[in-house]
């Protein structure tokens, strides 16, 4: 394999599938994962056999997760740059959320992306080179009703700082980019005068689009930010600077 490779959860849509095509443009070879077979094929179908391979993970799952990267070393035997997207909602005021919501979406954001690390700073630190890219949100700042989610993103933030730290010295740069307000299949489903309230309180009065992350990506997995490590970078139009107002 002469080109880059690059792995990518939650890869079938939204930002995900952004990421992957932006790499795939770039001349990345793009190991694809996610839970959605159907999707995932889809993408294949559209991005390319000699661009795309798709591999089913539920990146919860240790298991999945160590065979991921057994697969990843037996046949491609190196990974330059992961990014870690995968992430879940299921929002609710603290009063009425369940443990087990908690549970699934700090297993998914959270330990998912931990596994992926781990799996991946094995594999970096022994070839001496890597980026790994985690996205969080800009909601690790807080958001109402997003206890587990806001939780799950900061944790995501900490783990970053923690990784730079422990991989700088291997020529693994770990940073994170933390969205705010995209324009996804998931913003889409909210109704329309709640898109408009989160519009209104945007500085910039608009939605991101998938393209933004995609290309904050590229600018960190490029060789023109070797002196950059342990960074969120927000992708928000400005919310950030409000936090949760």
């Amino acid at each position: 394999m002469s080109k880059r490779i690059a792995l990518v959860t939650g890869a079938t849509k939204g930002i995900g599938k952004a990421i992957a095509k932006q790499l795939i443009d770039e001349d990345y070879f793009v190991l694809a994962i996610d839970v959605d077979i159907e999707s995932g094929k889809k993408l294949v179908d559209e991005m390319g056999m000699d661009s795309i391979e798709f591999v089913h993970v539920d990146i919860s799952n240790e298991k999945e997760v160590t065979d991921l990267f057994a697969h990843i070393i037996s046949t491609y035997n190196r990974l330059d740059v992961l990014v870690n997207n995968a992430g879940i909602i299921r929002d609710n005021m603290i009063w009425n959320m369940s443990a087990d919501d908690f549970d699934l979406v700090v297993n998914v954001n959270l330990k998912g992306t931990w596994l992926m690390c781990r799996e991946c700073a094995k594999l970096m630190k022994v070839q001496q080179a890597g980026r790994i890219i985690n996205i969080a949100s800009r909601a690790w700042l807080g958001n109402r009703g997003q206890s587990n989610y806001s939780s799950s993103k900061a944790g995501v933030v900490g783990l970053t700082r923690v990784l730079a730290l422990e991989l700088g010295k291997y020529n693994v740069l770990v940073n994170a980019i933390a969205p705010g307000l995209i324009d996804t299949p998931l913003t889409q489903k909210l109704d329309a005068d709640v898109r408009q309230k989160l519009i209104d309180a945007q500085p910039t009065r608009t939605m991101g689009k998938p393209e933004d992350i995609a290309n904050a990506v590229s600018f960190l997995a490029s060789d023109k930010t070797q002196f950059i490590t342990g960074q969120t970078l927000y992708v928000d139009g400005g919310k950030s600077i409000g936090a949760g107002v």
